[in-house]
């Protein structure tokens, strides 16, 4: 009887295992079953989003921050900063040394912050990020509402009880 259940046990598993990885294959392609025109217009919307005036303003903001000097030595210095702040935190204890660190790399920040470049750099990577947010909104709202007005028409009776 033992060796039965062990059978059936062991053909059960191997089902299961079957049908786990069925599955699987499907997960790890599921790029790939997308339908081509969808992955075309987003695609599409990705170029069209490219042109916009919000990318071109970063692009030109992050070229004007890279061939800035003082701007590229002060984020040098932060960087350096940071890894002094782990060091001392880390390796030798001292609590002290953090503090005096993070108080000179909060003048660095803010010398930075304040570098008009700097600042439009930052705004252009926010509108960047509204522009990409109120895309996937749009995208998203208008399918669900969708979903929404034909699943009200199965829903309503059941809502009725």
């Amino acid at each position: 009887m033992s060796e039965q259940q062990t059978a059936v046990n062991s053909h059960h598993h191997h089902d299961h295992d079957h049908e786990h990885g069925c599955n699987v294959p499907k997960f790890n392609t599921r790029d790939y079953l997308v339908r081509e025109d969808i992955m075309h217009k987003a695609k599409e919307l990705a170029d069209l989003i490219f042109t916009s005036e919000e990318v071109q303003q970063y692009r030109r903001a992050e070229k004007q921050i890279q061939g800035n000097d003082r701007v590229q030595s002060l984020i040098a210095l932060i960087k350096k900063k940071q890894k002094e702040v782990v060091a001392f935190e880390t390796t030798f204890k001292n609590e002290q040394m953090v503090k005096k660190i993070e108080g000179e790399m909060e003048t660095l920040q803010d010398e930075l912050d304040g570098i008009p470049i700097v600042s439009e750099f930052q705004q252009s990577q926010s509108d960047i990020n509204y522009l990409l947010q109120l895309v996937i909104s749009i995208v998203r709202d208008t399918v669900s509402e969708k979903i929404n007005v034909e699943d009200a028409t199965v829903e309503a009776p059941a809502e009725c009880d």
